[in-house]
């Protein structure tokens, strides 16, 4: 204990950094306000791992409990998650909006992630219509990680403009990590096996499948006790710089006034659909993709996939450290546009087969045969199933680590740099609706993603899937460039030296004054403060 204690002394702040002291927080509050970022950050990554931990196992895990199911319902559960979060993003946005706080919302949506992990985790046990107790405990899921909105809309609010894009880099490579890592601790389970142990007098089944549900009971448990009082304490900074800098006395006059560029918001928003779309599908279809062109088994694919993540999520890292950087020497939106949409669109180009032979097709399956299904006759393309495996070329491995690597680099460049500017381009105002839709967007692509691999894939396979998407990419990374002009964000010049000494003098911000003394300056400054400056490079 006392070793701990000196190690956390030697790291701990012991006063605040040059360029944030100016009078806007004490050190305790900025302790504070970092202290609950991280938390954010944390929540993030539990969300995202919540959503990626059983997409490699749902299959075989479905397969095993419903043998009748298929691919396509396979698709359904998946797209479950996504669905509840899509709906409720918008709703989490307006509920923080409305109480002006984050704790409660939060609170509640972890209990409901760590119930709904419990269920999925139980469906060993067998209840009627197993398959469709699978869908509901996802879609719940999802529900729960509508808290996505709440924790980028107090991010934005918890930030300064100096800070947001370190912020925000490190948000996303929290919730990228949980994305990849997901699949990695499914790979690492995956020694358990099929029977794995059985606790509790047969109530609590722990295998390769089970496991990942209850590691999310687990690590939810222990999110949810940081957002209790005394560990989390809401500091939101990002108005009170802005005000302070445009000389205003009132921070809701001073955001009211701020009118954000609404089609560079909605630009950003499609963006962000179609960058998670790619590779969410790319997630969803990583498994039986590898099993259809390279005769995997279900306990090989586990383990190739589950390495292969391990890889980008090291890759994934590297890359979220150089975009600061890479902002410092080019434009946040060149960075986007070149460095993120570009790699992705390769990413997919390459996953348009150019092997030469079609892939080893599979046999259905025989029982009289007293062959096991992961017996080498089985293995391959399910000809049965998906007519194109016998018509179209195989997808060959050095293609499929390829595209890999370049969406490993891309996808994080492209969904940090989207968020950064999208937070700026709103200002200061309460962002939670707007980051419900932003959200919102994302889950619809995940929600879309595992219909497009049950109807296109299934259907018509590898051309259509990547073709499609390849031209997905180049047409949005085109969109984007040709509105470069309008993803600058807005500038705040600060206000003459003697004003702000006037505004400090006068006690500085609003939470200061008496409610009489608030309501006259509000007054006083509505209209300056509603002409502030504002300036953008797309309103020249």
């Amino acid at each position: 204990m006392e070793f701990a204690r000196r190690v956390s002394a030697r790291f701990e702040t012991k006063r605040l950094p040059e360029d944030v002291d100016d009078g806007l927080e004490t050190l305790e509050e900025y302790k504070q306000r970092w202290r609950s970022v991280r938390i954010i950050y944390f929540t993030m990554f539990l969300m995202a791992l919540g959503f990626s931990i059983i997409l490699t196992g749902i299959w075989p895990f479905l397969n095993k409990l419903d043998p009748e199911a298929g691919k396509e319902f396979m698709g359904l559960i998946v797209a479950a998650n996504p669905l509840g979060q899509m709906i409720f993003s918008p709703i989490f946005g307006w509920w923080g909006n409305r109480l002006g706080k984050i704790r409660l919302p939060l609170l509640i949506s972890l209990a409901l992630f760590t119930l709904a992990s419990g269920i999925y985790s139980s469906l060993e046990l067998r209840p009627d219509n197993v398959k469709y107790w699978m869908l509901s405990s996802r879609f719940l899921i999802g529900v729960s990680s509508a808290n996505i909105a709440l924790c980028r809309s107090y991010l934005s609010a918890a930030t300064r403009i100096s800070e947001r894009t370190h912020a925000v880099s490190m948000v996303s490579l929290a919730q990228v990590l949980g994305f990849i890592i997901g699949p990695t601790l499914q790979a690492a389970v995956t020694p358990l096996g099929e029977q794995g142990h059985v606790w509790l007098w047969g109530m609590m089944h722990f295998n390769m499948y089970t496991a990942s549900g209850w590691i999310n009971v687990v690590m939810s448990i222990g999110n949810f006790m940081m957002f209790l009082p005394g560990v989390f304490e809401e500091h939101k900074i990002a108005a009170r710089e802005v005000m302070v800098m445009q000389g205003g006395t009132s921070e809701t006059e001073t955001w009211k006034g701020i009118k954000p560029n609404y089609y560079s918001a909605w630009t950003l928003i499609i963006a962000f659909f179609v960058l998670v779309f790619n590779f969410v599908l790319l997630e969803t279809l990583g498994t039986s993709l590898t099993m259809d062109m390279f005769a995997w088994s279900d306990d090989e694919a586990l383990w190739y996939m589950g390495i292969m993540m391990t890889t980008a999520a090291i890759v994934s890292l590297v890359t979220f450290v150089l975009i600061e950087p890479m902002c410092k020497l080019f434009a946040e939106r060149y960075v986007l546009i070149w460095g993120g949409f570009s790699l992705m669109f390769l990413g997919r180009v390459l996953f348009v087969p150019w092997g030469p032979d079609p892939p080893k097709l599979a046999q259905p399956f025989n029982a009289s045969l007293n062959l096991s299904e992961s017996d080498p006759m089985y293995l391959g393309c399910p000809i049965a199933e998906q007519k194109w495996c016998a018509e179209l070329p195989a997808l060959t491995l050095t293609q499929f680590i390829i595209g890999f690597a370049f969406t490993s680099v891309g996808y994080p460049i492209g969904v940090t740099l989207i968020q950064t500017i999208f937070s700026k381009v709103l200002g200061p105002r309460p962002q939670g609706v707007w980051m419900g839709w932003m959200t919102g967007s994302g889950c619809l692509s995940r929600v879309l993603g595992p219909i497009f691999v049950g109807s296109i894939y299934t259907r018509l396979g590898t051309y259509w899937t990547f073709g499609v998407t390849s031209i997905m990419m180049l047409v949005s990374m085109f969109w984007l460039h040709c509105s470069n002009r309008l993803l600058i964000p807005p500038t705040f010049e600060k206000a003459p030296a003697e004003l702000q000494e006037l505004n400090q003098s006068n006690g500085g911000t609003l939470d200061d004054h008496s409610p009489e003394e608030s309501v006259r300056n509000d007054r006083h400054h509505s209209a300056s403060t509603k002409n502030g400056s504002y300036h953008s490079l797309a309103h020249a």
